[in-house]
């Protein structure tokens, strides 16, 4: 879906000039224009996300963790259960059933653990670890987790400046924690990969299991991934169906791409083992935002190895409309069955006590979860197909006002946002 959309070059921030902005001795030119240029990016009238370059560590770290997402997701059930307790990861998604699109290991990560290494400024040693198998997993997560973190909380310190007050950083700073997730988004390979070693460990009741559930797939276009968030296969093109993420800033990985050198219709041997890394098909992130002072669909390019940050729908409603949280999807690539995705996230959120009010916040983002074009003009194609596009949105993102009430908590809003996009009569649960 919507492969030919215009591209996004996101704006792009230096590591070491994060960090000065978020200092209190920033006072340039240079700096005022930066400031300017975030909040612009990050507001309402902007696409809601940028991109932070250069990050100490990251580029190595990233090349070293995202390839142990896919070989995770292929790996026999016992020996993942053993690498998973032993590396104190967890998953919330059904592991068991081999039909899943996307795979995700999550871990949650301690802000008294950042804050000691940024005052210390610690060598993780990663020159140091070797690629031998998954023996620094655990390790390289939580750097690569305390990285992301670290730019998060530079991030929420400058917006604060301009919103007012410390909001945004002290609400990060109350919830102790964040949740970090290596994420594989499978290909058609994988399935068959996965259902190959079911059926080779002799597991036709998991089988007969996984066939019932991907015939509820079918009927509900659900299937969740790491956030949370379910894909969705009412646009069978999406890795991931089109949402909000409902805290204050989501900091992902450029995604690296893995190819194999099967093809769906080989008969595959196992183990497999012949992949490689791959630049992407189309030079972009295969991240689709929907820009709302445009009113059109982006497809978001950003450096490699950067951080991609995006809003989320607590730090809208915090800010009170100052930041605009982002409307995304994950586009499958189009005819290329043995093409992988994997990336690592962390998800910054409030603590889960945290009170919203919504007394200030502006009522046309309260009311409505996309704005459709008002007029599009007959002979102007893209418009139609991209009002099309918003309206088909509508459908399966419930508005902020159905989810959010004054005086609700963090909880209670993760609750029902949940529930509203997921639950028994969730609007993309198509019942």
């Amino acid at each position: 879906m919507m492969e030919g959309s215009e591209i996004l070059q996101l704006y792009e921030i230096q590591y070491s000039d994060l960090m000065l902005l978020s200092s209190s001795s920033s006072s340039s030119s240079c700096s005022h224009y930066q400031e300017r240029m975030i909040m612009e990016n990050l507001g309402p009238m902007g696409p809601g996300l940028l991109a932070v370059t250069n990050v100490p560590d990251a580029s190595l770290l990233r090349r070293k963790l995202l390839p142990l997402a896919r070989k995770l997701a292929i790996l026999c059930p016992e020996d993942r259960k053993r690498i998973l307790r032993d590396h104190n990861l967890g998953s919330d998604v059904p592991l068991k059933n081999p039909d899943r699109n996307v795979s995700s290991f999550a871990m949650q990560l301690q802000y008294d653990q950042v804050l000691e290494s940024i005052e210390s400024r610690p060598s993780h040693g990663i020159d140091s670890f070797e690629d031998n198998g998954f023996d620094n997993l655990e390790h390289m997560f939580n750097a690569l987790g305390f990285c992301m973190m670290e730019v998060g909380l530079c991030l929420a310190r400058i917006c604060d400046k301009h919103i007012g007050g410390k909001e945004l950083e002290q609400s990060l700073l109350e919830s102790c924690a964040a949740k970090g997730r290596l994420i594989h988004y499978h290909s058609m390979v994988d399935g068959i990969v996965l259902r190959k070693a079911g059926q080779r460990m002799g597991s036709s009741k998991s089988n007969n299991h996984a066939r019932r559930k991907e015939n509820l797939s079918k009927s509900t276009n659900l299937e969740t991934n790491g956030n949370g968030v379910r894909s969705c296969d009412i646009h069978s093109s999406l890795w991931q169906q089109w949402h909000y993420d409902y805290g204050i800033f989501t900091v992902l990985t450029d995604p690296m791409f893995i190819q194999s050198s099967h093809r769906a219709t080989q008969d595959i041997k196992l183990p497999i083992s012949s992949d490689q890394e791959c630049a992407s098909p189309s030079g972009h992130s295969y991240l689709q935002v929907f820009h709302p002072n445009k009113n059109k669909v982006l497809m978001v390019k950003s450096s490699p190895e950067s951080f991609i940050v995006q809003v989320g729908e607590s730090a809208d409603i915090l800010s009170k409309g100052k930041l605009r949280s982002t409307l995304h999807c994950v586009q499958r690539p189009a005819r290329l069955e043995n093409l992988s995705r994997e990336t690592f996230v962390v998800f910054l959120q409030p603590a889960w006590s945290k009170t919203f009010s919504i007394s200030d916040y502006p009522i046309k983002h309260y009311n409505t979860s996309v704005q459709p074009f008002e007029q599009a003009e007959e002979n102007n194609v893209s418009d139609q197909d991209q009002n099309v596009l918003a309206l088909e949105i509508q459908k399966i993102v419930p508005p902020l006002s159905a989810r959010l009430k004054d005086g609700m908590t963090f909880a209670e809003f993760s609750r029902e946002t949940t529930k509203q996009y997921y639950g028994g009569s969730g609007l993309q649960s198509n019942k």
